[in-house]
C-alpha cells in the first residue's frame, strides 16, 4: 500500500508587460507581430557599444502589482546581469534582478509571495524547420515580470487557482494581457513530496506549461511519479532537475540538471543606474489609483446582488460581461430580478455565445425589458429564450418581438377557461389518474393546454384553473 506523502509546490510565473516599447530600448513591444525580426535594433540585438535605457512604465507596472498584492515596495533597487549562453540571449547575459527586487512579500489567495522582479525577455527559438533552428528577436528585450511564491502550495488545484487569480489581477491592473496561449504568461512548477510534512523532498522544476489545466496535470503527474519511486525504494532516482511537460503524452520528461544561482554569476549591471523608487514615483498616489481588484469585486457582488459564486466568476473573468451585468443590475434594481437576469446571462446568453460567434451583448434596456416581461408573466421562459436568441443578433425591443411573434402570454381567465375545460374533457384517463391521487398527472393537462393555446397561455393561470375545475 502506498505511503502518505505531503506535496509542496512553489511557483515561478513570468508575465510580459503591456508597454509601448521594450525594456531597455525604443523598439516596439508587439506580441502580435508575425514577421520575424522586425521590431529589433542594435540595443536588443546586443551590438557592441550600445547602452540600455530603463523603461519607466515597466517599473511602474511592477510597483502596481506589488501594491495589489499588499507587498513591500523597495526603496532601493538595481538591475543585475544573469550570465549564461543560449542562442536566444544575444548578449550572452540577461538583464534581471537578483539581490534587490522591486517587490518583496505580500500574498494572493492565501499564498505567500517571495518576490516580484523585472527583467528582459529572451528571443524566440523556432525548432520546426527541419534539421536546424531559427531565432526571432522580436521578443528579445520585452519587459518581463517574474513572480516567485513561497513553497506553501500543497495541491495541484491550489496552484491552478493561484495562477488564474494572478492572471485576473494583472488584467485588472492593465499591466499585462497575460495570455498563456501567446506565451505572455508562463508558469514553472517547483514540486517535491515528503513523508514528513515539516520537511521538503528533492525539488523538481517543470517547464513548458501552456495552460493552468496543464499545470495542474503536470503537478498531479509529478506527485504520482515521485510516489511510485519512493514506494519502490528508488528515492535516489528523484534528482534536482528541470523537466518539461509533454502535452501529447500528458507526462513530464527530463531536460537538464538544475542550475544554481552561483552558476549564473550575477553582478550589478554597470550600464544601468541604481534606482531609489520613492524619489521617482509617488507610491501612495499609485496605491490610491488602483482599480477594484477581483476579490473586492467578488465580495461586492455577493453583498449587493446575492448571486451564485459560479455566476460571479463569469463576471470576474470577463470584465466586459461584468460591466454589462452591473448596468443591467442597476437598471432592474430589485435583487430577485437581478438574480433572474444573472441566470439568463450565465446560462442562456453564454450558451448562445458558444454556438453563435455573431452573438453580441444586447442593449441594457432591451435585456432589462426581457427580464421584466418574464417576471411579469408576459412571456414564458421558453419564449424568453427564443427572444434572447433574436436580440443578441438584432438589437430590438423584446416586447415588439413578442407581439409580432405571438409570444405574449394570455392572462384572460375567461378565454383560458374554455381551453382548459376542452382539454379536461378530451383526457378522461389523465383526469381519473389525477383524482386517484397522482397529483403530478396534472402537468400532462398543463402541457395539453399550452399546446392547444399555441404556447400563449400563462402556465400559472392554467394550473390554477385546472385545480379549480378538477375539484368540482
Amino acid at each position: 500500500m502506498s505511503k502518505q506523502y505531503y506535496t509542496t509546490i512553489g511557483l515561478e510565473i513570468h508575465a510580459e508587460l503591456k508597454t509601448n516599447s521594450k525594456m531597455f530600448c525604443g523598439c516596439k513591444n508587439d506580441p502580435d507581430e508575425e514577421k520575424p525580426n522586425i521590431n529589433i535594433c542594435p540595443v536588443c540585438m546586443a551590438h557592441p557599444g550600445t547602452l540600455p535605457v530603463i523603461n519607466k512604465k515597466a517599473v511602474e507596472s511592477v510597483i502596481k502589482v506589488g501594491l495589489a498584492l499588499n507587498s513591500k515596495i523597495a526603496d532601493f533597487t538595481e538591475f543585475d546581469r544573469k550570465n549564461y549562453f543560449y542562442p536566444d540571449i544575444p548578449k550572452a547575459y540577461q538583464i534581471s534582478q537578483y539581490k534587490y527586487p522591486i517587490v518583496s512579500g505580500g500574498s494572493l489567495k492565501g499564498v505567500d509571495i517571495t518576490r516580484v522582479h523585472l527583467e528582459e525577455d529572451t528571443a524566440t527559438s523556432k525548432h520546426d524547420k527541419g534539421d536546424y533552428s531559427l531565432v526571432d528577436f522580436n521578443r528579445a528585450g520585452v519587459p518581463l515580470m517574474e513572480l516567485v511564491t513561497e513553497p506553501v502550495i500543497h495541491s495541484a488545484k491550489e496552484a491552478g487557482d493561484f495562477g488564474r487569480e494572478l492572471q485576473a489581477v494583472l488584467r485588472y491592473l492593465g499591466v499585462s494581457e497575460a495570455n498563456m496561449e501567446k506565451g505572455q504568461m508562463r508558469v514553472e512548477l517547483n514540486i517535491s513530496i515528503s513523508e514528513d510534512p515539516n520537511k521538503f523532498g528533492t525539488k523538481v522544476e517543470v517547464k513548458n506549461i501552456n495552460s493552468f489545466k496543464a499545470m495542474e496535470r503536470a503537478a498531479e503527474y509529478e506527485v504520482k511519479r515521485m510516489s511510485v519511486l519512493l514506494d519502490a525504494g528508488k528515492g535516489d532516482e528523484i534528482v534536482q532537475e528541470t523537466r518539461g511537460w509533454d502535452e501529447n503524452k500528458q507526462a513530464t520528461f527530463s531536460q537538464r540538471k538544475k542550475e544554481n544561482a552561483n552558476d549564473y554569476r550575477y553582478f550589478p549591471d554597470p550600464d544601468l543606474p541604481k534606482l531609489f523608487l520613492s524619489k521617482i514615483f509617488d507610491i501612495e498616489k499609485l496605491r490610491s489609483e488602483l482599480p477594484e481588484l477581483p476579490e473586492a469585486k467578488r465580495n461586492r457582488y455577493r453583498a449587493d446582488y446575492g448571486i451564485k459564486d459560479e455566476d460571479i466568476e463569469s463576471y470576474i473573468v470577463d470584465q466586459e460581461l461584468g460591466s454589462w451585468f452591473e448596468q443591467v443590475a442597476n437598471t432592474l434594481k430589485d435583487k430577485e430580478k437581478v438574480k433572474t437576469a444573472s441566470n439568463y446571462i450565465t446560462s442562456d446568453y453564454l450558451g448562445l455565445k458558444k454556438i453563435n460567434l455573431e452573438a453580441k451583448l444586447p442593449a441594457i434596456e432591451n435585456f432589462a425589458e426581457l427580464i421584466e416581461m418574464v417576471l411579469g408573466g408576459d412571456i414564458s421562459s421558453r419564449g424568453a429564450k427564443d427572444i434572447l436568441a433574436m436580440i443578441v443578433i438584432n438589437n430590438e425591443s423584446p416586447k415588439k418581438i413578442a407581439e409580432e411573434k405571438g409570444l405574449i402570454q394570455n392572462h384572460d381567465e375567461g378565454s383560458l377557461k374554455e381551453i382548459v375545460q376542452k382539454v379536461i374533457d378530451a383526457n378522461p384517463v389523465v383526469v381519473a389518474t389525477y383524482k386517484g391521487g397522482k397529483e403530478n398527472a396534472i402537468m400532462s393537462l398543463v402541457g395539453g393546454v399550452m399546446k392547444e393555446s399555441k404556447g400563449s397561455a400563462n402556465p400559472q393561470i392554467v394550473l390554477k384553473l385546472l385545480k379549480e375545475l378538477l375539484t368540482k
